[in-house]
């Protein structure tokens, strides 16, 4: 594993992980850089059902969408300097909204972050069926692929994937600055053709309506999908870690802007049109620089860029599902950092529901897009609203100096006011969206996140539940007792007689007190085999069998368990089973794992534990030398003291042949 994610990185390294403004833009704002690869397109394939003389409209509505943006960066920006240790909406809504509200933003959050990898990456390889139509058919398998390697580079840790990522990230922005400068200038020169040789979709020639720009306005809104990634990753930022956020969020917003109102304004002035063939930005950058090279290049960097887009994803939903976890409302195992500093389970997580949702939607934008944002603005306006709640209760503080330390919150802003009306303005803005994309793309799939948010809120609510109850159980609190010495009752579980076998009995020998040895008779035949070789090959104690007429392990052992319980109540039940340990994951799988089997089934009784006693068959000469030497040297130190018994010997004897035998 370490050749393909690289070698492990100690904690203290930490800090040093942290990445500067540069390669920060590439990591968070890669998401809302790539939506203008389609948002645009969205809006026209709406406008497309009244037909193509209302494109002309799609200008007004992506100037709306820009005045929203300018709304969320400025709430946003207030939002990284009141919580700068990150955590955005979830944070912002559980300090001040309450725990049921800071659940719905993380299920608002955690739906978006996934649709977004799926979104992003259908969209890129839609680029690269537009350029070459050979590869459409395999667009499910491309984007499935495209999701491992992505996971493969980000479980190298934040730092390396950064650097992977700045490059195509930059690269997409000189090509798309270079398709938009040259575009205009065409324009302004009058020498911007129209484009050529595009299919529209099917027009339906119904009439304008309200509800239909709305449809229009909420399509285009995924433009805005990805501002609140940097307000949730602050602390992956070099210190000062809201004033380099903050800088990094207003480039992000600034380049936006510029790129999705300059591609809605040439996408009107060629006559582009939405398309099942070609998509919008691969019809503008084949009008402005034709069918040569530097096309090729522009669709590369737009293909890139969308699949870079599914980083952002990567880089928060980690850390969201980490805080989620240290608050009781997600697996504990979404904590652990892996070998790279970096949330492994949550990348693979992510991966994995991600590559899910493509599989099922067959890799399709359009199918996937009406899922889409809902859940983002959402947590928009949970997040807006909760900041409303948080300068309410700063005007309540007395007047104070502004703490030096970033990472303690601001007691006291004489600007409180202006703030929260910003934010009070965001929040009624993020609001009406919400409720826009609800009615407007309910059956086209929304209702499916309406009905998913909910459905994760109640789960989240059960693991709280469950870990709340658990650490009730395991307090001290009240108990009036102290640690103490109980009987031990060891049983081993032999299957058959073998070097492995040997290994089990000198395990339990070096204990130091007595022990059961049990077959349990799944195969009635073997019996009088095994009992001759464990009397020829192992000599000491008695095998007991146990029968098994319905050829099962887990009634004859219970059974046996319960038996010996009753025989000296309240003792411990030591069960050792041995393991045959091999070197590859694929080789462990064609055995078969008893140890893990007989975990499962005494998991509910009291007082019982397993032991497992791995044997390396690959080290077995190994063992067979050192054990000889440690019997050897055990009789030279007993001839000082007494003479052994011949019966003795011979058990030594046969321990030592045995360990010679094949393995059964």
């Amino acid at each position: 594993m370490q050749r393909i994610i690289g070698p492990p990185i100690e904690t203290a390294a930490a800090p040093h992980q942290a990445i500067g403004k540069i390669p920060a833009l590439a990591i968070f704002a890669s998401d809302a850089l790539s939506s203008v690869a389609y948002a645009t397109e969205e809006i026209l394939l709406i406008l497309a059902i009244s037909g193509s003389i209302f494109f002309s409209l799609s200008i007004p509505i992506a100037i709306a969408i820009a005045v929203l943006l300018v709304i969320l960066t400025i709430s946003y920006r207030q939002t990284i300097f009141a919580y700068p240790t990150g955590g955005g909406a979830y944070i912002v809504s559980r300090e001040n909204l309450g725990e049921l509200a800071a659940k719905i933003a993380g299920a608002a959050l955690m739906t978006d972050y996934i649709l977004t990898v799926a979104v992003s990456i259908s969209s890129g390889v839609a680029q690269i069926s537009s350029a070459f139509p050979i590869l459409d058919p395999y667009r499910v398998y491309l984007a499935v692929l495209i999701i491992i390697v992505m996971t493969v580079i980000n479980m190298r840790g934040i730092k390396e994937s950064s650097t992977t990522f700045a490059i195509p990230t930059y690269f997409f922005l000189i090509s798309a600055m270079l398709m938009l400068g040259t575009g205009f200038i065409k324009w302004i020169m009058g020498t911007l053709d129209d484009v050529t040789g595009v299919e529209m979709v099917s027009s339906f020639s119904q009439p304008i309506t309200l509800f239909l720009l709305l449809r229009a306005f909420s399509s285009g809104c995924t433009a805005l999908t990805g501002v609140e990634a940097i307000s949730n990753g602050i602390s992956a930022f070099k210190p000062p870690r809201s004033k380099n956020a903050a800088q990094t969020m207003l480039a992000m917003s600034t380049i936006l802007a510029v790129l999705f109102i300059g591609i809605t304004l040439l996408a009107h002035e060629i006559n582009a049109m939405p398309s099942e063939t070609e998509t919008v930005i691969s019809q503008i950058a084949r009008t402005v620089f034709g069918t040569g090279l530097i096309y090729v290049i522009a669709m590369a960097a737009t293909t890139t860029i969308l699949i870079m887009a599914a980083n952002t994803s990567f880089a928060d939903f980690p850390r969201l599902a980490a805080l989620q976890a240290a608050d009781g409302v997600l697996p504990r195992q979404l904590t652990y950092r892996g070998s790279r500093l970096v949330f492994s389970w949550g990348i693979v997580g992510l991966a994995g529901l991600a590559s899910i949702l493509v599989i099922v939607f067959n890799a399709s934008v359009s199918a996937l897009i009406p899922l889409y944002a809902v859940g983002v603005f959402l947590s928009f306006t949970l997040s807006q609203s909760g900041m409303v709640i948080h300068w309410q209760q700063i005007s309540k503080l007395a007047n104070q100096e502004k703490s030096d330390d970033e990472e303690k919150l601001i007691h006291y802003d004489p600007h409180w006011r202006l703030k929260q009306i910003i934010n009070i303005i965001g929040a009624i803005a993020t609001g009406i969206v919400t409720l826009i994309f609800a009615v407007t793309k309910f059956a086209q799939g929304a209702w499916f996140i309406l009905i998913l948010i909910p459905m994760l809120v109640w789960a989240f609510s059960r693991t709280h539940n469950h870990y709340q109850t658990v650490a009730k159980q395991l307090s001290l609190g009240g108990l009036d007792i102290k640690p103490h010495a109980s009987p031990m009752i060891t049983i081993i579980l032999v299957d058959s007689v073998h070097a492995g076998t040997l290994r089990l009995v000198n395990f339990a020998e070096s204990l130091g007190h007595p022990w059961d040895a049990i077959h349990i008779a799944v195969n009635p035949e073997k019996v009088a085999s095994i009992l001759e070789r464990w009397d020829e090959r192992i000599g000491i104690g008695e095998l007991h069998i146990l029968p098994s007429p319905y050829r099962s392990l887990a009634e004859p052992l219970r059974e046996y368990i319960h038996q010996r319980q009753a025989e000296l109540p309240g003792a411990f039940i030591h069960v050792v089973v041995g393991q045959l340990a091999m070197t590859t994951y694929w080789e462990q799988a064609l055995h078969n794992n008893t140890n893990l089997f007989l975990d499962l089934l005494v998991r509910d009784m009291d007082r019982v534990v397993v032991t497992s006693v791995p044997y390396q068959v690959s080290l077995r000469e190994q063992y067979a030398a050192r054990l000889k030497v440690e019997i050897s040297d055990s009789i030279q130190d007993a001839a000082t003291t007494f003479e052994p018994a011949e019966e003795d010997s011979d058990a030594q004897d046969a321990s030592i042949e045995s360990i010679d035998d094949p393995i059964d």
